[in-house]
């Protein structure tokens, strides 16, 4: 597939020069680095060659890659536009950014939650795909910054004059995107065997494609979620003008799979004729109903379960309406809580299902809505998932940073299990640079606060996972990353000793730790047995990450790999293995 071919990237090839990147070089760097990911990439310098002389556009993940590559070796982000590459990715800024004003931190938000999110569901592709290996630890720096410089938005107030204006303006921002592209030469000669070679992210229409294609009849599914007493899902997607229980719809089935799609009349296809919604208190409620749902859900089946995988929708078809209605200033701190706590529980899946890409987009604008809630210990709690993320990223550095952020800007303010969590969070990434004084004073800092704290603390609703044994879980991980089994185990007795039909996914990450323990122990038959345990709860669940975690203790079974015990666990374990997330 071509189209009119481009001149050379000049660009490219200044930036290559500069870094003293060959061709060759380069190709092996993009290479590995897919690798890395899972990706099999097959470029060659011929295939650079391309790119610089002829102005070919690798597709998919390729131009973060190149990225990637040269700002290693540059010792510095590289944005793709520097490269020439800009064209390639259908999305670039979406989601990146932390407007300092309120109306365009909702269209920040509501931008994000169009786009098309059928790339986080196995099996598909979509914008994530195209964005594989994008994550930037960097693109972190100016929301922080941001935030910690002023946490809390004066007013947020809008007034029906406000909405209609920031409706048409989306309007008019998803039009100008949907018309615009520049015209380059797609290369697919190093992509994955059976990749598709469809148009690339410069071609004309893919943006808007994107921000519209889940406008279609994707929210129509009907019937009540089974799970946790959820809100009762509508058939119709929600109206400006309208009110209805925000839902996270039933699974499809036989039923809802042959039911006609609604004609949409969502926040995608307002017209200028529709009056924007006046958002009320009982809006926020349902908000904060469907956010509580799918905390449990996550917690029970994993952030890839279906459930768990409908908040994006939630956010698409109901949060964004209301965003763009009209509301008091008292109603709207609330309004943008509601959303920030939904926009951090996509992230926080997505994050759990391996889009790194989501996971981190999804937080910056989480970040954001706290901010306008003005809910400092909220902000909180989004750097630390952001500081989890970076430290299980590898970049543990920043990790600290993030989570030393949370506790020095909500120190007097946040309760003291919240503060417990944040010095818990601070603990993990200390551990993972391997900083035995820093997570141990972390540790101690932790349980300190949550001994301080009281069942009639004014704690949030979002905290509600956290008690002792999250605690303990979380600090014999520490100790399995400072290489101290005993205490390892000690914590692991701890965090395992209570029911966890509640929190699944826990437990299963928890039993691998365990196992982990045991070996490095010595013993190998309770090794085996935790990790028997393991692979059972990880077969209920849909989590790449509790996936991992049991591909990382096969790793470390390899040595025993003759012994019957170890053999029948991997047999156990491959089912798990070779199924998407």
């Amino acid at each position: 597939m071509s189209r009119e071919q481009r001149g050379p990237n000049e660009k490219l090839g200044t930036v290559l020069a500069l870094a003293g990147i060959s061709n060759a070089g380069l190709a092996r760097r993009v290479n590995d680095l897919g690798a890395q990911r899972g990706l099999t990439l097959r470029y060659d310098k011929t295939s650079v060659a391309r790119w610089v002389s002829k102005g070919m556009v690798p597709q998919g993940a390729a131009p973060h890659l190149i990225a990637a590559a040269i700002g290693a070796k540059l010792g510095r982000p590289v944005p793709l536009h520097e490269i020439g590459l800009a064209d390639a990715d259908p999305a670039p800024e979406v989601g990146l950014a932390f407007p300092r004003d309120v109306s365009e931190a909702v269209r920040s938000a509501t931008e994000l939650y169009r786009l098309d999110l059928a790339g986080r569901r196995a099996g598909s592709g979509g914008i994530w795909q195209s964005l594989a290996g994008s994550f930037s630890v960097s693109a972190y720096a100016t929301p922080v910054s941001r935030w910690l410089i002023s946490p809390a938005d004066p007013s947020v107030a809008r007034d029906s004059t406000a909405a209609e204006a920031a409706i048409l303006g989306t309007q008019g921002a998803r039009g100008a995107r949907s018309g615009a592209g520049a015209q380059r030469v797609p290369d697919t000669s190093g992509a994955a065997a059976g990749q598709s070679a469809e148009a690339e992210s410069g071609a004309p229409g893919v943006a808007g494609t994107a921000g519209t294609s889940g406008a279609a009849g994707t929210s129509g599914a009907a019937g009540t979620p089974g799970a946790a007493g959820a809100l009762a899902a509508q058939t119709t997607p929600v109206t400006l003008g309208t009110q209805r229980t925000p839902s996270i719809p039933a699974q499809p089935g036989p039923e809802t799979a042959s039911t006609p799609a609604p004609t949409p009349t969502s926040a995608n296809t307002i017209t200028s004729d529709i009056s924007p919604l006046r958002v009320g208190h009982s809006d926020v409620s349902k908000l904060r109903e469907a956010a509580q749902d799918a905390r449990r859900w996550d917690s029970k089946y994993g952030g890839g379960d279906w459930r768990s995988s409908m908040v994006p929708e939630c956010l698409r078809v109901d949060a964004a309406p209301l965003l763009l209605g009209s509301y008091s200033d008292e109603v709207g701190r609330a309004l943008f809580g509601a959303a920030a706590e939904l926009t951090r529980l996509a992230g926080w899946m997505a994050f759990d299902t391996g889009q790194q890409e989501a996971a981190q987009r999804y937080y910056i604008q989480a970040l954001r809505l706290a901010r306008a809630a003005a809910d400092v210990p909220l902000g909180g709690y989004v750097l630390a998932s952001m500081s989890l993320q970076a430290t299980y990223r590898g970049f543990a550095d920043e990790g600290v940073d993030l989570a030393q952020a949370a506790v020095e800007r909500n120190r007097g303010l946040a309760t003291a299990r919240t503060m417990s969590f944040f010095r818990l969070v601070e603990a993990r990434a200390h551990a993972k640079a391997s900083d035995a004084p820093a997570a141990g004073a972390a540790l101690k800092a932790a349980e300190g606060w949550l001994e301080r704290s009281r069942d009639g603390d004014a704690d949030p609703s979002w905290l509600g996972f956290y008690s002792y044994d999250r605690f303990a879980a979380d600090a014999a991980e520490c100790h399995l990353d400072l290489k101290a089994p005993r205490q390892v185990r000690r914590f692991t007795e701890q965090a395992l000793s209570r029911p966890t039909e509640e929190f699944v996914r826990s437990h299963g990450l928890r039993l691998v730790v365990s196992a982990v323990a045991e070996l490095e122990s010595g013993n190998l038959d309770a090794a085996c047995a935790a990790g028997t345990r393991a692979v059972e709860v990880a077969g209920r669940i849909s989590s790449a990450r509790t996936t991992e975690y049991v591909r990382d203790l096969l790793h470390r079974l390899e040595p025993y790999g003759h012994e019957p015990r170890v053999a029948e666990l991997r047999e156990r374990a491959r089912p798990l293995l070779v199924a998407p997330a």
